[in-house]
């Protein structure tokens, strides 16, 4: 059989062909190159991602990735396809994430077997979550067990990799080189999913990696895209809809797959004369100013998000999967007796007890519903005034939010100097990011959750949270997104003081890729949603704190091309360091100090319930009396 390494005069023709006509089969309709080739299997998965437009790698190569760095180095030099080398591959699996979020952007990433692969499988947690499709290629055991391999899992059991990867996505192995085109076909059902995209692990044999695969028809890699579904079935939508017409309160959960309905959102809540309450990931969905909007409601929640949840008679969810901070752990409905849910899974459309289970496309859906409402005469009595009472709880949650995040400074023992407080903090770079067009990257904590308790987004496009994992330092490595393509906007990652410390490196892969965007670090010197939490709980804060003094803009500025800036003093100096870092076009970094402790003016309150800690008791009483 034909070597690996006599037979490199073919991929690298091959890639010129490709790069001259930019794609694979524009080459072979032309005639540039062969529609069969004796290829490797390394070769032949970059070919087939390739047929599924993934040109972006990202990752940390190793002796288990070996082979798949040679193709792609033949296919980098020829323009075809890019290595963004990275250290770390938790890191790895954020920026492949964020970059499919920011721009729909397809990349991949690549470990080597053992430590690398666990990294990178760890951060697929956030992909898995949040509904978002990477391609994953790790290195595996080889298969002709000759004895453990190093770095492998522990154990004689076969296929160690291919289970434990089983469990958070689809996975397969490629034991048998020829099985690459079913391969390649399994995972772009999973990357490109066009309701429940998640990740997809690719599993290389270090010794079938290089294994020449004789008279490959290259016809048979197949391409990418998802399918969608049609509307739910005419009869459910019509009972549906006469369900609707008779609802006196009615409140609508806005879920991360409704997220950019638009329009559509609006008119439904018109014709079904409901208010919407927001998940964290669906901040956006609609503008600020729109009378229906009852801003976000769950476990930390909102005085007028929260009273709809409360006082509804009759829930609508729209593309959510009802996370227990989104529900307040199944307790957020109290008094709703049926329920409609549109999603395209069985599962999440039937959560609940007492649902009119729509399944099916949520848009195509949801407009066949507004058109059967609209066809129905008259409609329910709702002289209680539904929408008045909602529209004075989220006057009563504006005036709140205005002398929360009012910038005044607070006096901070930690500190021993007067900071903002986070949600003014918050609103000052909300603001700026607006006015200057630049996106925002949230991951964990009390940053992300009063981020979306604060927020005035008018545009699902204007943020991201990752509400699926709360994964600390997806943050810091999201701003990577900027660097991997230049459809992505200039970008804030704003994180706590730990989230930037699990992937400080970031700054450096950033600077070495060309990112433009700063990592925006609020610091209260704790992980202080958790203090928060454990005070509320039990009084008394522990292991959430400590007395180490880290100066972050020293830190980053002993990182050449990093513009480090401090954002304490108030107003004024955060929105100076913003301007600094943004002036510099590529990697930056603000520290700003905020506020922690006892004062009311400090921090945003939690207005619902959670299923944790000594609160168990009560919230699983109340669940356990409800019918849904």
């Amino acid at each position: 059989m034909e070597s690996w390494m006599s037979a490199t005069d073919e991929p690298n023709a091959r890639a010129a062909a490709i790069a001259a006509h930019g794609s694979l089969r524009a080459a072979i309709d032309a005639e540039a190159t062969p529609a069969t080739a004796t290829a490797s299997l390394a070769e032949l998965v970059v070919l087939g991602l390739l047929e599924q437009d993934v040109r972006t790698y990202i990752g940390v190569l190793g002796h288990g990735s070996t082979t798949v760095g040679e193709v792609l180095r033949i296919y980098e030099a020829a323009g075809v396809v890019r290595f963004a080398a990275v250290r770390h591959e938790t890191e790895a699996a954020h920026a492949a994430s964020a970059l499919r979020i920011a721009t729909g952007e397809r990349a991949a990433v690549v470990t080597s077997i053992g430590p690398g692969s666990l990294h990178a499988f760890a951060g697929s947690l956030t992909s898995a979550l949040n509904g978002v499709g990477v391609w994953h290629i790790y290195g595996d055991a080889t298969t002709e067990a000759e004895g453990p391999n190093m770095q492998d899992l522990p154990g004689s059991v076969q296929s160690g990799w291919l289970r434990l990867t089983s469990m958070m996505g689809g996975s397969y192995s490629l034991h048998t080189p020829h099985a690459v085109t079913h391969a390649l076909q399994q995972g772009a059902a999973v990357v490109d999913h066009p309701y429940r995209a998640g990740p997809f692990f690719l599993l290389l044999p270090l010794n079938t990696q290089p294994e020449m695969v004789p008279d490959f028809n290259l016809g048979r890699l197949p391409g990418g895209g998802g399918t969608r579904l049609g509307a739910a079935e005419p009869a459910r939508i019509s009972a549906a809809a006469r369900l609707l017409s008779r609802a006196v309160r009615t409140v609508v959960k806005v879920g991360g797959g409704a997220r950019a309905l638009g329009p559509l959102l609006d008119r439904f809540l018109q014709a079904v004369d409901g208010v919407a309450v927001l998940s964290p990931n669906s901040v956006g969905a609609l503008g600020p100013d729109n009378p229906r909007n009852m801003m976000v409601g769950g476990s930390k929640g909102s005085i007028s998000g929260n009273f709809a949840m409360e006082h509804a008679d009759t829930l609508v969810v729209l593309g959510a999967r009802a996370v227990c901070q989104s529900d307040c752990s199944r307790t957020g409905y109290p008094n709703v007796r049926e329920v409609v849910n549109i999603n395209a899974d069985p599962a999440a459309a039937t959560h609940y007890a007492n649902t009119t289970a729509l399944v099916g496309d949520l848009e195509r859906t949801l407009e066949g519903l507004c058109d059967e409402v609209d066809r129905l005469p008259g409609g329910a009595d709702r002289s209680v005034s539904w929408l008045a009472d909602c529209a004075s709880a989220r006057a009563e949650w504006d005036r709140y939010l205005k002398a929360r995040t009012d910038p005044v400074l607070l006096k901070d023992s930690r500190w021993d100097q007067p900071v903002l407080s986070q949600a003014a903090a918050l609103r000052i770079i909300e603001d700026w990011a607006t006015r200057h067009g630049a996106f925002r990257w949230f991951d964990a904590g009390d940053v992300q959750a009063t981020a979306f308790q604060v927020s005035r987004d008018d545009s699902p496009d204007a943020s991201f949270t990752d509400g699926g994992a709360s994964y600390m330092g997806f943050g810091a490595s999201a701003l990577l997104a900027t660097a991997l393509s230049s459809d992505a906007p200039y970008s804030l990652s704003v994180v706590g003081d730990g989230s930037f410390l699990m992937n400080p490196q970031a700054l450096v892969d950033g600077v070495v890729h060309g990112a433009r965007g700063a990592v925006v670090v609020l610091d209260n010197r704790r992980m202080g949603a958790i203090s928060g939490l454990q005070q509320a709980q039990y009084g008394e804060a522990y292991g959430t704190y400590d007395d180490a003094v880290v100066d972050y803009v020293e830190l980053a500025s002993s990182i050449a091309g990093v513009e480090a800036a401090s954002g304490a003093g108030g107003a004024e100096k955060l929105v100076a360091a913003l301007d600094r870092v943004f002036e510099h076009g590529g990697v930056g970094l603000v520290h700003v100090p905020v506020y922690y402790g006892d004062d009311p003016q400090g921090s945003i309150e939690a207005f619902g319930r959670w299923n944790v800690g000594n609160w168990v008791e009560e919230t699983q009483a109340l669940r356990h009396r409800m019918s849904l």
